[in-house]
């Protein structure tokens, strides 16, 4: 549970830094958000991710 719960946060940091870049080229977002945005996402990515990559769950564990 509490793998999935970090694997859910990580992957919605990590599209907070691709979509704002997007919104960016279309005119959706300046550029100075664009930059606080994308901060905050890769912080948030960095404090979560390396927990949950390569770690093998319980029942794969088992071999």
């Amino acid at each position: 549970m509490k793998f999935t719960l970090l694997k859910i946060i990580s992957y919605l940091a990590l599209a907070g830094t691709i979509i704002p870049s997007f919104m960016v080229f279309f005119g959706d977002l300046d550029i100075k958000t664009n930059k606080q945005i994308m901060a905050f996402a890769m912080l948030v990515w960095f404090a979560t991710a390396p927990f949950w990559i390569n770690k093998k769950r319980k029942d794969e564990a088992v071999e």
